[in-house]
Order: structure tokens, then C-alpha cells, then sequence
């Protein structure tokens, strides 16, 4: 891992360990400087994911924070991704955060923070479109889909 994403991440590693995370986001696991797991609840009684629970994962580059992390909702035993419009059953989210509208000043949390209030915005508990094909066809990293941007109302 380069120089830059690592002394990037023990800033940010250094940030939550010193003032904690937000309200509803726990780091449950940075055992390395490649990747690290949020546990994320959305606040609020109006939620219709209240009492849940979801699993963030982000993997970094060597070019982090120049390059988007890979982010991906964990599947598996224990945890599983949200039903939600912009995220697939197999934890890869069409986020325009996690594309085209990545900046260098955003961090690990204010990832977070955005799929926290992606989540508690949404209304509706379905799978996107074509969740099924995508899933089928999808490559392992998400980062390498060609995402269309069209829907920021949930």
C-alpha cells in the first residue's frame, strides 16, 4: 500500500479511536490498512429499518484518497445487504458518492454517514432494477461497473 493511502488511513484510524464514530456507526474491525468493516444502524423511529443492523465493508487502494474505496454492503450468515432501490442483493451499492461524485475530502465515516442517510430516506423495500442479471453478471468489485446515476430521491 502506498505511502499516502496509509498515512491517510492511520489519520482517520487515529480520528475515530480519539472522538469516536457518529451515532449508529461502529468500526467493528481495521486490522489493516486495507480494509475495515462499519457496522451501520439507521436512527430514527420513522426508518423502516429500525432495529437493524447492516455491515459496511471498505477496501482501499493504493491510491486512496485519491481513488474511491471499494465499498460493498457484506453478505453473508450473519449480516445481509439492506432491500433498497440503489443496492443489490450481493452488497454492491450505485451510490454516485462511491463514482463520479468522489472527492478526495471524504472519508471512511462520511461514507458512513451517507449510506446511513441513504438508508433512512428510502420508503420502499425493494431491489433495484435487473437486481437478479446484475447479480449474475456482476464483477467482484464494484468499482468496475458502469453505473448510471438517474434516482437521488432514495
Amino acid at each position: 500500500m502506498s505511502g499516502l493511502a496509509v498515512k491517510r488511513l492511520m489519520k482517520e484510524l487515529a480520528e475515530i479511536q480519539a472522538k469516536g464514530t457518529p451515532e449508529g456507526i461502529i468500526l467493528l474491525s481495521a486490522d489493516n490498512m486495507q480494509e475495515w468493516v462499519f457496522l451501520i444502524s439507521v436512527l430514527g423511529d420513522e426508518t423502516i429499518y429500525k432495529g437493524e443492523t447492516f455491515a459496511l465493508r471498505m477496501k482501499f487502494g493504493n491510491r486512496y484518497p485519491i481513488d474511491v474505496p471499494e465499498v460493498t454492503f457484506v453478505a453473508n450468515e450473519q449480516y445481509q445487504p439492506p432491500i433498497h432501490p440503489h443496492v443489490y442483493s450481493n452488497g454492491h451499492i450505485c451510490a454516485s458518492i462511491l463514482g463520479t461524485e468522489w472527492s478526495p475530502v471524504l472519508n471512511a465515516v462520511a461514507i458512513c454517514i451517507t449510506m446511513q442517510s441513504m438508508l433512512a430516506s428510502n420508503k420502499k423495500r425493494i431491489r433495484p432494477e435487473g437486481n437478479d442479471r446484475y447479480v449474475k453478471t456482476a464483477p467482484s468489485n464494484p468499482k468496475l461497473t458502469r453505473w448510471h446515476y438517474d434516482d437521488d430521491t432514495v
